[in-house]
């Protein structure tokens, strides 16, 4: 069948990041890397919930920190999280990334598990790995 007849399903795993200065975060995702903003729910500077899409499939959700008090069973501090990419071109993203002056991590290297890969930190302290890896198929 075509891609056309039998679309790939759409993403159901997002990681999701909160984020000191979440409009920052953004802005600095969109131009750094090129994900695209999606959707963003605000109020000012207080993101309550932001999509973005990266262009080859899925995407990453965030939004502030701030204080949501004693009943947010989500809190997760800013800057602990580490995220993979797939993308088709390592380099040109390495030169988009160090352009935008992305902190790099490592700069573009072949693994032992046949993937080019690059790694950046972004400004909250999150670590981004970018690479040609795609997974295994599922068994079965």
């Amino acid at each position: 069948m075509s891609e056309a007849t039998n679309p790939a399903p759409a993403p159901t795993v997002w990681p999701t990041l909160r984020c000191t200065d979440a409009r920052a975060a953004i802005a600095f995702l969109v131009t750094a890397f090129g994900f695209e903003e999606t959707a963003v729910f605000a109020d000012g500077d207080q993101v309550f919930h932001a999509q973005l899409t990266w262009p080859a499939g899925g995407g990453v959700m965030l939004g502030s920190a701030g204080d949501r008090g004693a009943d947010d069973d989500w809190s997760r501090p800013p800057g602990t999280a580490g995220v993979y990419v797939v993308t088709d071109d390592v380099d040109a993203l390495h030169a988009r990334a160090t352009a935008a002056g992305a902190k790099t991590l490592y700069g573009p290297r072949e693994t032992d598990y046949g993937s080019r890969e690059v790694a950046y930190a972004d400004p909250e302290g999150n670590f981004w790995s970018f690479g040609t890896y795609r997974g295994e198929p599922r068994l079965g």
